[in-house]
C-alpha cells in the first residue's frame, strides 16, 4: 500500500502523525498546567478568606469578649458579639453582600450548636466526625456540589481550647442567664475541654475558574491547529517547488532517454543532492551514448 503512495502524500501523512502525537501530548500537558493553576487560584482565595475569618475570631475572643463579658449577667438580652463564631459569620455575611463574593460561603458547622444557624448538615457533620476520629488532621480540602454550583472548600477543626468557653457550654446552670433567655437550655451544652465540636469551613466557587481554564485550553489548542495548517501549506509549497517538481522533471527526462531520445538533457545546475543526481544521470547518459556508438561501430 505504502509503495503506491507518492512522496508528497507520504510526507504529509508523516507530518500529520507527528502533529497529532504532538497535539495530544502538548494538549494533555497544557490541560494539566491550566487545571493546576486554576486549583491554585481557588485554594489561594479560600486560604485568604479562611485566615481572615480566623483573625476575626481571635480578635473577638481576645478583645471584644473580655470587654462585654461582665455585661452578660446583667443584660436582659444575650450579646452575641461576644461569641467568636457569631462575629466571624456576621463579618462574612457582610462580605457576601458584595456581588463578587455572593457565592462564597463560611460556616462554623457544629454538631451541637447554641445557635441553630450553625447546625452542621449531614455532609458537614461527616467532616467534623473525621476530625474527631483523627485529631492530628490539620485540615480537609475537597470539592462539593451545592445548588449554586461546584465549590472548593477547606475545613479546619475547632476545639475547645479556652476554659472560659465552658462557661457558656458546659451546663445550663453555669451559662449566663441572658444566653438561656435568648437560646434556651436545650442546645450547645455538654462540651468538654479540648474536644473538637465544630469545623470551620470556607467554600469558594470553583466552576467558573475551571471553565475559564477550559476555555483558555480550547483557545490555545485551536490556535495551534491553525498554526499547523499554515505550516503544512507552506511546507507543502516549498517541498513541491524545491523537491517534487525537480524530481518529476528528472523522471520525465529519464523516460525520454530510456526510449532512445539521447538529445534530452538533465538540466539542474544546483549543488544540492537533486542537482548531483541530475549530473550523475547526465554522465550515465553520455557513457551510454559512447557505449552504444562503440557497439554500432563493432557491428559495422
Amino acid at each position: 500500500m505504502l509503495k503506491k503512495i507518492k512522496i508528497g502524500t507520504k510526507f504529509n501523512l508523516l507530518l500529520t502523525i507527528v502533529f497529532v502525537i504532538s497535539i495530544v501530548v502538548s494538549g494533555a500537558a497544557l490541560s494539566s498546567i491550566l487545571q493546576n493553576r486554576a486549583q491554585t487560584e481557588v485554594i489561594s482565595k479560600a486560604l485568604v478568606l479562611l485566615n481572615t475569618m480566623t483573625s476575626v475570631r481571635q480578635y473577638t475572643q481576645d478583645r471584644v469578649r473580655n470587654l462585654l463579658l461582665p455585661q452578660l449577667e446583667t443584660e436582659a438580652a444575650f450579646i452575641p458579639e461576644t461569641v467568636p463564631a457569631f462575629s466571624a459569620t456576621e463579618v462574612f455575611e457582610n462580605l457576601r453582600k458584595n456581588e463578587q463574593y455572593q457565592n462564597f460561603f463560611y460556616k462554623e458547622a457544629t454538631l451541637n450548636p447554641t445557635n441553630l444557624r450553625d447546625k452542621a448538615d449531614t455532609y458537614e457533620a461527616a467532616i467534623v466526625e473525621r476530625f474527631r476520629k483523627n485529631p492530628s488532621l490539620p485540615e480537609i480540602a475537597s470539592f462539593r456540589t451545592l445548588p449554586e454550583g461546584t465549590v472548593f472548600y477547606i475545613a479546619r477543626p475547632l476545639a475547645i481550647k479556652e476554659q472560659s468557653c465552658l462557661q457558656c457550654h458546659s451546663t445550663p446552670e453555669k451559662a449566663p442567664k441572658s444566653q438561656l433567655v435568648t437560646y434556651g437550655s436545650e442546645n450547645g451544652f455538654g462540651w468538654q475541654l479540648n474536644e473538637i465540636v465544630a469545623a470551620q469551613i470556607i467554600s469558594v466557587p470553583s466552576e467558573e475558574v475551571f471553565n475559564n481554564a477550559q476555555s483558555t485550553w480550547l483557545g490555545i489548542m485551536a490556535f495551534l491547529v491553525v498554526i499547523f495548517a499554515i505550516v503544512v501549506i507552506i511546507i507543502n509549497f516549498l517541498i513541491k517547488k524545491t523537491v517534487i517538481q525537480r524530481i518529476r522533471k528528472i523522471e520525465n527526462i529519464a523516460q525520454r532517454v530510456s526510449t532512445g531520445d539521447m538529445s534530452a538533457e538533465f538540466e539542474d545546475k544546483t549543488n544540492d543532492e537533486i542537482g548531483g543526481l541530475a549530473a550523475a544521470f547526465n554522465r550515465m547518459k553520455y557513457s551510454l551514448t559512447i557505449a552504444m556508438d562503440m557497439l554500432n561501430k563493432q557491428n559495422e
